[in-house]
């Protein structure tokens, strides 16, 4: 019973302190300290950034991906996918995980060279039809425009292991 009494007794004191402490003040409510006391909430929405200024510099579409494949310079070393494009110079990308993503818009894609050490699903618009290809890694291969002489446009880049 002891016990009980020193808690009520602990309680009250602290809720007079509060109450004092915030003497003169602008009441507030308890949801409103809290939310000014918390961290903002950080929520990711996959957008590749700084899209609009590569697509002004580069006229690439990045869309969307998981931070795993991402754009590159050609000359930069190890662990690179590249792209052979009719519009571009070649266009490299960075993969920096086992697994990942990205979507883009990539026109006139006739080729590609896959990453040493993971496989390289494509996904590919031509005209009406959408082209896949599955790449092993380390490999060289035509895609898109050289195998069938359509224009593709290479949508989407999925890495695995």
């Amino acid at each position: 019973m002891r016990v009980l009494g020193a808690a009520a007794t602990a309680g009250a004191l602290a809720w007079a302190v509060l109450a004092q402490g915030n003497a003169g003040a602008a009441p507030t409510t308890a949801t409103e300290a809290v939310a000014d006391a918390a961290p903002g909430y950080a929520v990711e929405d996959y957008n590749y950034p700084n899209a609009d200024k590569i697509l002004a510099e580069q006229n690439i579409v990045l869309k969307r991906g998981d931070g795993h494949i991402v754009l590159a310079d050609c000359a930069g070393g190890d662990n690179l996918l590249q792209f052979l494009a009719r519009d571009h110079e070649d266009v490299c990308f960075e993969v920096t995980a086992d697994e990942g993503y990205l979507t883009l818009e990539l026109p006139a894609v006739h080729g590609v060279k896959t990453d040493d050490s993971v496989n390289t699903h494509l996904e590919m618009t031509a005209e009406d039809d959408q082209v896949e290809y599955d790449i092993p890694a380390d490999t060289w291969k035509g895609v898109g425009e050289s195998v069938d002489g359509r224009e593709h446009v290479l949508v989407e880049i999925r890495v695995t292991n």
